[in-house]
């Protein structure tokens, strides 16, 4: 016999919820709660059944797949199975799928009177600012679910089934000596910091394409051009990354001006960064704001050609001389100044020996791109406390391809005074050097690899913070692979790290004493 399973008639169309909301009896109470629901368990189910309780309509908005960004091979259930299953609830009123980028976009378009989260209010609202800034310019009220769950409801299926068993026995090893909470305390810690991110904004242009072959005349690959996403990148995804974990955040940076006004790209950045964030933005005329414009294989995931948008700064100038200025008044007043330092022009001699001079604890990288290979290599920063690099970048350096990567590490910390440097290798992991506890290696902890674009750029904004707060250099390993594991799953620059995701992994991983 067949059994048939009907599409419940619970589940809507995003835009079709979005209309039928809007015409709610008044008085009527709409409680609305997100998320991927990927293993629906009891803890789910506990937490949308009191979600119920607090109104008289309950909507549940999924994440679509490929917005999913877990370490496995996710989405073991695809999105029109995780909502048949939440539509089986008798107290979900409503199932979707939402279309938009994050929770935050869906209670605008939705307008909820509630939007429930689970977990205590102290430590779930800290992690959602973007959902709580939400439901509050739509005149609603974030409310919290807090029903009584135990370790087998948080922990369904298990966390180490799909690591190498290398990679377990490393776990195994490091939980040895570090607890789940001893780790979660540094990255929790970091709330206090005050931190300054200084370095290029880049505006990530992805162009999603589907290859059609080539040319009938000449020999170029034609493309059929489906649809496109920006992102704030550079220093912009920097700033936004420590924003998930400090609660004081400034970025400096510098934006491209046309006709004395500044682009329309301002409007964007500002839109995209966390309200965390005091930015200070400095303008150069008659150049654009950076644009890296990427064109994509839709599926599978893969670029096929960039194009970059820019201008490079002048050595000197007016412009030079006001972000001296202003590099003189503000680095002093915070505990931490991170540099991204992507080699487009912007940071040039003076900026940097304002950095160096002035920076209570300096974090840098330097990257290497298409636009300055060879032309800017960590050494043009006499100091720094913590140097976060790939292998390639540091190689560069000493300008040799087969040495071990040990010997150059010690030399670069040596000529630096450098406490602790990472080097991040791709799938080989990180091998991390301090002078004071000597040499760290930490296997990769990825499952998956969707994008790498600013997978370095995350490990330097959190490792940096732990850094700063003396954490052991093998703990700043073990950090530094978490935070890329869940970078690479994610598209672009289109979300930011979150510190719950991060603390359900670690918790799950490691042995808590």
């Amino acid at each position: 016999m067949t059994v048939t399973h009907p599409t419940s008639p619970k589940i809507l169309p995003f835009e079709e919820l979005a209309k039928r909301l809007a015409q709610r009896p008044q008085g009527q109470i709409v409680v609305h709660c997100h998320g991927d629901f990927e293993v629906l368990h009891a803890g789910n189910i506990r937490h949308l059944e009191e979600a119920r309780s607090l109104g008289d309509v309950l909507v549940v908005s999924l994440t679509p797949d490929q917005q999913i960004h877990f370490l496995s091979e996710r989405p073991v259930f695809k999105e029109d199975l995780r909502a048949e299953a939440l539509a089986a609830l008798s107290f979900v009123d409503f199932v979707t799928v939402n279309p938009l980028q994050g929770p935050a976009e869906a209670i605008r378009a939705l307008k909820p009177d509630r939007y429930a989260l689970y977990g205590p209010a102290e430590k779930v609202t800290r992690n959602h600012t973007a959902e709580e800034a939400a439901i509050l310019e739509v005149g609603g009220k974030l409310t919290f679910t807090n029903p009584p769950l135990s370790e087998e409801i948080h922990t369904p299926v298990n966390p180490l089934s799909q690591y190498s068993p290398e990679v377990i026995n490393y776990l195994q090893d490091f939980s040895s000596r570090y607890s789940a909470s001893s780790i979660l305390g540094w990255l929790q810690n970091a709330r206090h910091l005050k931190v300054l991110v200084v370095g290029e904004a880049i505006l990530d242009e992805y162009h999603y394409c589907e290859t059609m072959g080539k040319s009938g005349k000449e020999p170029n690959l034609a493309a059929r051009y489906l649809y496109s996403e920006t992102f704030a990148g550079g220093i912009l995804a920097v700033a936004n990354n420590v924003s998930s974990f400090c609660d004081h955040v400034g970025v400096l940076t510098v934006l491209g001006r046309q006709n004395g006004s500044p682009d329309n790209s301002e409007l964007f950045i500002r839109q995209h960064l966390s309200p965390k964030i005091l930015p200070t933005f400095l303008y150069q005329d008659d150049a654009p704001t950076i644009v890296k414009r990427r064109f994509l294989e839709c599926y599978p995931l893969q670029k096929l050609f960039e194009v970059y948008l820019l201008k490079h700064m002048e050595e000197e100038g007016p412009l030079v001389d006001e972000l001296c200025q202003k590099l003189e008044e503000i680095v002093a007043g915070y505990d931490v100044v991170i540099v991204a330092d992507y080699g487009h022009g912007m940071l040039g001699p003076r900026a940097v020996e304002i950095l160096c001079r002035k920076a209570r604890f300096l974090a840098v990288n330097t990257q290497t791109n298409a636009d300055n290979q060879g032309f800017n290599t960590i050494s043009k920063y006499p100091r720094a406390d913590f140097i976060c690099i790939s292998e390639k970048e540091i190689r560069l350096e000493v300008r040799n391809r087969r040495k071990e990567p040990g010997p150059i590490m010690e030399e670069v910390a040596r000529r630096m005074g450098c406490e602790t440097l990472l080097v991040t290798r791709g799938q080989a992991g990180n091998l991390l050097f301090s002078p004071k506890d000597g040499f760290f290696t930490c296997p990769t902890l990825s499952y998956r690899v969707l994008d790498r674009v600013g997978a370095g750029d995350a490990v330097l904004s959190v490792t940096s913070l732990c850094v700063a707060q003396g954490a052991p250099t093998e703990a700043i390993g073990f950090i530094g692979n978490l935070v890329g594991a869940h970078a690479v799953t994610i598209v672009g620059n289109r979300s930011s790290l979150q510190l719950d995701s991060l603390e359900e992994h670690v918790l799950s991983i490691l042995r808590d004493r």
